[in-house]
Order: C-alpha cells, then sequence, then structure tokens
C-alpha cells in the first residue's frame, strides 16, 4: 500500500512523483533557514524597531512574542495540514505566505500594524519548517537521508548562528525595514521554483476532512500554546509568579495541554498524532530535540549578551563572533550526514552531548577580560556538538515510525526543538538576572571600609582622581561610583558563568537517554523510514 492510499488520496504514476533530490533539498533547506533565520536576526533590531516606530522597549518585545505565539501553535498541527491539501501546496503556501507577511512587515507604518503582520509570518513560518524537513526526507533513498537531515540540520543550526551578525549588520548600516524585506526576493524564487520542482505527491477530500476537524482539540491547543508560549517569553520581563497574569497564564497552560493530550489521543483523525509518541525511539529522540534546542537558543542569546554587556562589542561584533561556528557547521554536518548511514547513531549522540557539555564548561572560564579568539573557539567547540547531534537524533528519533506518518512525525520534532528553545532563552535570561542580583549582594557585603582591598583600592582610586577633581568629597564620590561599577561588572559576569555551567549540566543529565534509544534495524531507512 502506498503512502497516498494510507492518507485516503489517490496515488499519482510514479513517474509524476519523481523528482530530482538535489533540486528540491536546496530548496527546503534555503526556506526553512529564511524562517529560522528571521526569529534570530529580529532579536538583534529590536531597539532600532522601538525607536523607529516611537516605541518603548518593553512595547517592542511584542513584535517577537507575537510571531513566536503564532508560531508555537500553527507547528503542531502542520502536519494534518499537509495531509490534507498535500505537502507540495502547503509548502509553496507557507513561503508565499511568509513572503507577503515579510514584505507587510517591512512596511508597517507603526508598531501595532507591525506586530499583527509579525503574527502571520509566525503562522507562516510555523508549518514551513516541518514541510522542508519532510520533502527533504523523502527526496533521498532510505540509505542517504543522513544528507537530508544535514541539509536541514544546517539550516536549523547556521540560521541561529549568523543571525545576529547579519541582524547587527543591517540595522548598523541600514534600517531595521531590511531585515525583513530581504526575505522578500528569496521567497519570491523560492516559490517559482518549489512550484516547478515539487511534484503534486497526493490529493484527498479536503471538504471531507475540513468537516471532520478537531476544532475543539485545535481551540485547546491555541489555548495552551499561546498561554505557554506567552510565559515563556513575558515571565522574566513581568516577575514571573509574582505577577498575577503570568500565574494565570501559567496555570490555563497547563490544564489547557493536559486535556489537549487526553482528547487528542483519544481522536480517530487527530491534529497532532500524540500515539506516535509510544515508539520510544520517536519519545526519547524529541527529549533529546527538546536539549538540543534548549542549548542552542539559550548560549546563542548569551554569547552576544556577553560579547555586547561585558566587553563593549557592537551589535555586528557580537553578532561576528558566532560567524566561525556557523562555518565549522557547514563543513560538519556533511560529513556526519554521510557517516550518520554508516555508524551506530548513538555513538555520535553521546559523543555530541559530551563535547556540548564541555563546551559549554569551557565557556563558564569566560571572565569581564575574556578577548574575541577565546569566545570564537567556544563557540567553535559547541558547532562541533550540534554537528554531531542534530542529525543522529532526527535519524533515530524516527526509526519505526511510517513514512506516510513523516509530515506528522517532524511536526511534533520541530515543535519540541522549539519549545526547548523557547525554554531555553526564558531560562538563560533568568538566570542571569537573578544570580547577578544573587553575587551583587555577596559582593557588596565585602565592599566595606574593614576590608583591605577596599582600603587599598580606595586609596588608589582617589590618588589618581585628585589629579582631575579639586573638591575631595567629589573624590570620594567619583572613586566609590568607580568601585560600585566594577562590583557590577564583577557580579554580571560571575551571573553568565553560572549561565554557562547551567547549560553545561543540561547536556550532561541528558547522556542516559541515549542509552533508551534502540539502533536502527535492518529494512529501516535512515530516517526510520520502511525501505521499499
Amino acid at each position: 500500500m502506498t503512502d497516498a492510499t494510507l492518507n485516503g488520496a489517490t496515488p499519482l504514476p510514479a513517474a509524476k512523483r519523481a523528482f530530482n533530490p538535489y533540486i528540491v533539498a536546496p530548496v527546503a533547506g534555503i526556506a526553512a533557514f529564511m524562517e529560522i533565520l528571521d526569529i534570530s536576526i529580529a532579536n538583534v533590531a529590536l531597539q532600532n524597531i522601538a525607536g523607529g516606530l516611537s516605541a518603548s522597549q518593553n512595547e517592542a518585545t511584542w513584535v517577537l512574542t507575537s510571531y513566536l505565539v503564532a508560531n508555537a501553535i500553527i507547528l503542531p498541527v502542520s502536519g494534518w495540514i499537509s495531509s490534507v491539501i498535500g505537502r507540495k501546496y502547503y509548502f509553496i503556501f507557507c513561503v508565499s505566505s511568509f513572503t507577503v507577511a515579510s514584505l507587510l512587515c517591512g512596511l508597517a507604518p507603526n508598531l501595532t500594524v507591525l506586530i499583527v503582520f509579525r503574527a502571520l509570518q509566525g503562522i507562516a513560518g510555523g508549518g514551513l519548517q516541518p514541510t522542508a524537513q519532510a520533502l527533504l526526507a523523502d527526496s533521498f533513498p532510505p540509505s542517504k537521508r543522513g544528507l537530508a537531515f544535514a541539509v536541514y540540520g544546517l539550516a536549523a543550526v547556521f540560521a541561529p548562528a549568523i543571525g545576529p551578525a547579519l541582524g547587527g549588520w543591517i540595522t548598523d548600516n541600514y534600517t531595521w525595514r531590511w531585515v525583513f524585506l530581504l526575505n522578500v526576493p528569496v521567497g519570491i524564487i523560492l516559490t517559482l521554483v518549489a512550484s516547478r520542482a515539487i511534484p503534486s505527491d497526493r490529493r484527498t477530500d479536503v471538504k471531507k476532512r475540513l468537516l471532520n476537524f478537531d476544532y475543539f482539540g485545535f481551540s485547546l491547543l491555541v489555548i495552551g500554546m499561546g498561554a505557554l508560549q506567552f510565559v515563556l517569553d513575558r515571565g522574566q520581563e513581568d516577575d514571573w509568579f509574582d505577577s498575577n497574569l503570568i500565574v494565570t497564564l501559567a496555570v490555563t497552560a497547563v490544564v489547557g495541554l493536559v486535556i489537549f493530550t487526553i482528547w487528542e489521543l483519544r481522536r480517530a483523525d487527530p491534529i497532532v498524532d500524540l500515539k506516535l509518541l509510544r515508539t520510544r525511539n520517536f519519545a526519547v529522540g524529541n527529549m533529546l530535540l527538546f536539549m538540543l534546542g534548549f542549548v542552542l537558543m539559550g548560549s546563542t542569546v548569551l554569547v552576544p549578551l556577553y560579547a555586547q554587556i561585558l566587553l563593549g562589542y557592537t551589535a555586528t561584533d557580537a553578532g561576528l563572533v558566532m560567524s566561525p561556528a556557523g562555518f565549522a557547521m557547514m563543513f560538519l554536518m556533511p560529513v556526519t550526514g554521510i557517516l550518520a548511514a554508516k555508524f551506530d547513531n548513538r555513538l555520535f549522540i553521546m559523543f555530541g552531548l559530551v563535547i556540548g557539555g564541555l563546551a559549554m564548561f569551557h565557556m563558564a572560564g569566560f571572565d569581564a577580560s575574556t578577548d574575541y579568539g577565546s569566545i570564537a573557539m567556544g563557540r567553535f567547540y559547541q558547532a562541533i556538538s550540534f554537528a554531531f547531534l542534530f542529525i543522529p537524533i532526527n535519524t533515530v528519533a524516527t526509526v519505526g515510525i511510517p513514512s506516510d506518518k513523516s509530515d506528522k512525525a517532524f511536526a511534533i520534532t520541530n515543535m519540541a526543538r522549539n519549545i526547548g528553545g523557547s525554554f531555553g532563552i526564558s531560562l538563560a535570561t533568568t538566570v542571569l538576572s537573578r544570580r547577578q542580583q544573587y553575587h551583587q549582594s555577596v559582593l557588596t557585603e565585602h565592599v566595606t571600609p574593614y576590608n583591605h582591598a577596599y582600603q587599598t583600592m580606595m586609596q588608589g582610586l582617589k590618588h589618581s582622581l585628585s589629579a582631575h577633581i579639586a573638591n575631595p568629597a567629589e573624590v570620594v564620590a567619583a572613586a566609590q561610583s568607580k568601585i560600585a561599577g566594577l562590583v557590577g561588572r564583577q557580579a554580571l559576569a560571575l551571573s553568565f558563568v553560572d549561565a554557562f555551567w547551567f547549560m553545561g549540566w543540561a547536556f550532561l543529565v541528558s547522556i542516559p537517554l541515549v542509552f533508551f534509544l534502540r539502533a536502527k534495524r535492518s529494512g529501516e531507512g535512515g530516517a526510520g523510514m520502511p525501505v521499499h
């Protein structure tokens, strides 16, 4: 029985289903790259957006929140939509819609309009990632599907790596509007190529499927995922559970998603096929992808912040320090894709987790005087880790998943990685803030006239400042101000150390999960799809 028949569709002739994977792969990969890049590149431009649209920094964060909430809602159901209208048409719809939304974002006259168009962009982007990944998996024979994951892996980990640098360069040299307008020509080209290069994969009774659509389950998903994403994105800013709004939304998210899970497991045609999680490899693989997203996005936020706040780098320079890692992944991903088809992927996953943890511990050795090269090398070590994690985890996770379920499977795996990324960003910023307060209070206890080091520093500062300031009282005040600045700077540096340690341990404690994975059996493809 063919994939199309399994989905209640009319199968197309084999000749029409055949297509050149070396045309489809770059189209799908670049489309996914464009969508993932847009998340990190917009973060850098946020301050410029606030200034350009006469909004506060707090108001401008809704540009990110609206996108992430819409993206989180549509991502889990993208597999169902793809199964109804077909991968080709859904993929083209997502790319073209994302392109139009990007154009509208770039032309937005005020913040309210920009937030609305960013939500539309998030809806289009949410379906783009899993559909692109499914196209990539199907474009290669089972023995070469590691290469398909390598193409997608480049998009998933290279885009966040160069996003800050590209975003910083655009905002420093042009206007924030080009952060969005940059997508327009790329999207137009991709839409035209995809319409010719990708064949129609299936047809189905769209009207019947829409009449049977799980509207109640979708409502629960909108409420649960929307509330969860809002809590993760705004929690630290609103002081977490000291805020009644955050508490209310956190409870709403838990209740909504629990009821949604129970409801979907009882549905014959669920919008999110959670029954796939009964497959052990798929369940464990999603846990590992969650942790991969957690560390990838968390560290992608931490490193540029460290460079800008502590070392005084510009947005462009802070982004450039991430670039060597991106190019390292460009080289390593194809290599890993080839090796993944020949060796036990569990060994690669374990190696990647160990290297990733050690890389974060290496970054924990950074201080307020760390140079550019040391930061770049720390991120380079991380690149090795990500390259040896992304492809093997995706490969092992889909072992035993039938090919007709690949759309829904990739929707769940992408959701797991994206939610992990949201948790990583949220907890990274929270650790920074809370640990800075802690270290500030501890260090301040030692800044007293009874501390010999404090007395020595005060005398030295007063001596140097007295050459420029005549009033003795002003000299003392200036010296105390400098010491307070040094204490604050050191407290912040220590908080980054704590955050890096936290991320490192997140990888290392994930290692036992590898032992629950089973190896690929004979007759199963590199992406876990049965070999035909």
